[in-house]
């Protein structure tokens, strides 16, 4: 796969890695450990796989968290943009489109350091069109006080583990609050809370 003029070319190594990476995640629609990368090349430690993961990040073809296998994601081939053809309604029939208007560059939001992906388990997010199985995207926060009030957030909340929801500050307390009437909001002390990341994209596989 070649890449975009921003990707700077790769070792044999590095693009085997690479190539593999796209054909695991092709087919099973979520990133391998770190062990089956290193079953797949050949090797008997986690340091050169972890060493390629770090190449390819800095040289721009793939997102990663280092010590997470699961938030990688491959950058490569998307920076030419998603063709958008036109409007759809969703109510009556409008006229179909004929001719490309314009493109949806993903290069800028691929390009924000360190996003990851999370998929999403459970329905406590429907209003807000997040639904059981969708994988979001998100952005790491380093400035939890500067978050606005209803922003998704991945929160980390000790004893309870992590959750997608709406963020809001009440005093000293955070209040996570679900898009469904069903589920409670989730109150706890600010200091109790790790903000992980702030909801940038939803993608549903269809």
């Amino acid at each position: 796969m070649s890449g975009s003029p921003s990707q700077q070319p790769l070792t044999s190594a590095q693009q085997e890695l690479y190539d593999w990476l796209a054909d695991f995640i092709g087919q099973h629609r979520h990133s391998p450990s770190i062990r089956q990368m290193m079953e797949a090349m050949g090797l008997r430690s986690p340091a050169p796989v972890q060493s390629r993961l770090r190449h390819l990040q800095q040289k721009g073809w793939i997102t990663w968290q280092e010590g997470q296998a699961r938030t990688l994601q491959l950058l490569g081939g998307l920076s030419g943009g998603i063709p958008v053809l036109g409007a759809v309604a969703a109510g009556g029939l409008v006229e179909t489109f004929d001719d490309v208007q314009d493109r949806l560059d993903l290069a800028p939001l691929l390009e924000t350091r360190g996003l990851f992906a999370l998929t999403v388990n459970g329905d406590s997010m429907v209003d807000a069109h997040i639904a059981d199985g969708d994988v979001v995207l998100m952005e790491p926060v380093p400035e939890p006080s500067r978050l606005r009030e209803g922003t998704i957030v991945s929160a980390l909340v000790p004893g309870s583990g992590t959750t997608l929801k709406h963020f809001h500050r009440d005093g000293r307390q955070v209040r996570l609050e679900a898009a469904n009437p069903a589920y409670e909001p989730i109150l706890v002390d600010a200091e109790q809370v790790s903000i992980q990341g702030k909801l940038v994209a939803v993608w549903r596989q269809v």
